[in-house]
């Protein structure tokens, strides 16, 4: 009895020093009831689950309360959440697979008890303080963005989001699951187990990548061309068919008002007035040029690129002083903010042609109109430029380029042009260049040592600069070239910076010494989940304060016309007065 009572003392004097063992004992125990035995048969809607899933789907739910570029309404937030614990559950899933499936020893008794209840009480740790923390940290880029605060009380739609869009695709995946399940099941009377595994799952990878690059990829283009057709055609009531000669779909236009699609027919009506011009530079304005050739207005991109020369010598902006070629957004959309202060800047003496392409958003079009923004783009300039380089150079216009987001994409299809080597331009502007421009990535990767991946210095900045909102080209030292090409970007624009490769690798932007002021310090990276974060910020990048995401203000686009374009008679009062006119006018999309 002594000896029995001597030997049990020891165990009972641990167990009171450290009761967390107890508790993670239960919680390892719980887990592996929880976790079906490998080979058995997926039933889809069961409620038992993958410990390992559970644990890393929880540290994945709670990465995703972490802030990214922009501020999130409660519904992209259980979005982001669904789609993170998902992720985070099937890997946690696939590698407790993986350690099964190579035979590896598992700890046993208490020490696995105490290795997984230790796991799931640093889980529920993490994620309990994740949630506390997430209000304040979406707080604080809105006050970065000068929003209102929020409260907690988005929290309820949060979670039924995250449970409904987790469940959607907990159930996906099982069903992917089944099906492997069945086809391992079936090959394995026919070859080895391990061999029959890696075939079903290819057979499964391959079939699923089928179906969703072939129905689900065109069936959503259809889809979203249905949805956005319609409302191209429309005629608003806030537009007016132009009267004058120097506008499209005015006297003697060879292009059609009801052809122009809704932004073509907002952008030959728009701009600035003769009035609204002298009231700023102080009198002898000219009305600016405004040419703009439709979807419909031509059959092919040849067809469009020639009305738009037709256009361009009928209204005579080979006799103005400035010519821009403006590859539009996926919409049609040229922005008045990067337009209209360049017509300002040269009291009228301009001409902005643009052709549409698309009708569908910037956001869809970066996927299904990247080969029509560029052809496009290619054989406009090729008709323009060819006939300008045949006129005197004495007489001619200065040529500039001009594209925002998709459009930017458009402009660097020129830049490579083998025209601009026998006949250059004078530059060319390129606002919110989206994440599939090549040009702009190889700049930034091959920058000037020292300057950071969201606004590069490149060659000294002897033909190309960056700049950002309140970051102007002034900070590049030295002479800029003949030939003047400027990226105007921020720091907070998903369009700019979204890269499939953050779901593998932190982006450099993220780095000590290279985060933009308007990305917020507590921004970090986490595999998968910045991914996620990043590309449901893309759709929202346009709801957000001037400044800000894929916004650019006038006086920033002001201050890059200036750079390029050097327009004679402009002091910075001048200049700053012309930003506060231009920033009184309501936005157009609110």
């Amino acid at each position: 009895m002594t000896t029995l009572h001597t030997r049990a003392r020891p165990e009972e004097e641990r167990r009171r020093r450290v009761p967390v063992l107890r508790g993670a004992a239960a919680a390892g125990a719980l887990l592996q009831r929880l976790e079906p035995p490998l080979g058995r048969p997926t039933r889809i809607a069961e409620l038992r689950f993958s410990g390992p899933g559970l644990v890393l789907g929880g540290v994945f739910l709670a990465a995703s309360l972490l802030p990214s570029l922009l501020p999130r309404p409660s519904v992209v937030q259980g979005v982001i959440s669904g789609v993170s614990l998902v992720a985070g559950y099937g890997v946690g899933a696939a590698l407790g697979a993986l350690y099964r499936y190579l035979g590896i020893p598992a700890p046993r008794g208490r020490w696995r008890g105490g290795l997984v209840g230790v796991s799931v009480a640093l889980c529920i740790g993490v994620l309990v303080l994740s949630m506390w923390k997430q209000v304040g940290w979406q707080n604080d880029i809105r006050l970065l963005y000068g929003m209102p605060p929020i409260g907690p009380d988005g929290w309820p739609l949060v979670a039924a989001v995250t449970l409904l869009v987790g469940a959607l695709l907990l159930l996906l995946g099982r069903s992917l699951g089944a099906a492997f399940g069945g086809l391992r099941r079936w090959l394995m009377r026919r070859m080895p187990r391990r061999l029959a595994s890696l075939l079903g799952g290819v057979v499964v990878v391959v079939t699923v990548w089928a179906v969703f690059s072939g129905v689900l990829v065109t069936g959503f283009f259809a889809g979203a061309n249905a949805l956005f057709a319609p409302a191209d055609q429309v005629i608003s009531s806030g537009t007016r068919q132009p009267t004058s000669p120097v506008r499209s779909a005015g006297p003697g236009s060879a292009v059609r008002w009801s052809d122009l699609g809704a932004e073509g027919r907002g952008f030959v009506s728009g701009g600035p007035t003769l009035e609204s011009i002298d009231a700023v530079t102080g009198g002898g304005a000219r009305l600016p040029v405004r040419v703009y050739v439709g979807l419909r207005s031509a059959d092919t991109i040849r067809g469009r690129a020639a009305l738009v020369l037709e256009e361009l010598k009928r209204t005579g902006a080979f006799d103005r002083k400035v010519l821009v070629l403006a590859t539009t957004t996926g919409t049609g959309y040229l922005d008045r903010n990067g337009t209209d202060p360049l017509e300002f800047l040269w009291n009228g003496d301009t001409a902005i042609a643009g052709v549409q392409y698309s009708y569908l958003p910037s956001w869809i079009s970066l996927l299904a109109d990247q080969d029509a923004a560029r052809q496009t783009s290619q054989a406009v300039f090729d008709a323009v430029h060819g006939y300008w380089s045949t006129l005197p150079e004495a007489e001619r216009p200065r040529l500039y380029l001009y594209g925002l987001s998709l459009g930017s994409y458009g402009v660097e299809s020129i830049l490579g042009s083998i025209n601009l080597i026998n006949e250059p331009i004078d530059g060319a502007l390129l606002v919110g260049p989206p994440f599939v421009s090549p040009v702009h990535a190889r700049l930034t990767a091959d920058r000037d040592p020292g300057s950071p991946a969201w606004l590069p210095e490149y060659g000294e900045g002897r033909t190309v600069r960056f700049a950002s909102e309140d970051d102007g080209f002034a900070r590049t030292p030295g002479p800029w070239g003949p030939t003047r090409v400027a990226y105007l970007q921020h720091a907070s624009d998903p369009v700019v910076f979204f890269d499939s490769d953050l779901a593998f690798a932190p982006p450099e932007w993220l780095r000590d010494g290279q985060r933009g002021p308007d990305v917020s310090p507590r921004m970090g990276w986490f595999p998968v989940v910045t991914m996620v974060q990043v590309l449901l910020d893309l759709p929202g990048s346009g709801s957000v304060p001037m400044g800000y995401g894929h916004l650019y203000s006038a006086p920033a686009n002001i201050a890059a016309w200036v750079g390029i374009t050097e327009p004679p008679g402009w002091d910075a009062a001048g200049l700053r007065h012309l930003g506060e006119v231009l920033s009184r006018r309501p936005h157009p999309y609110g």
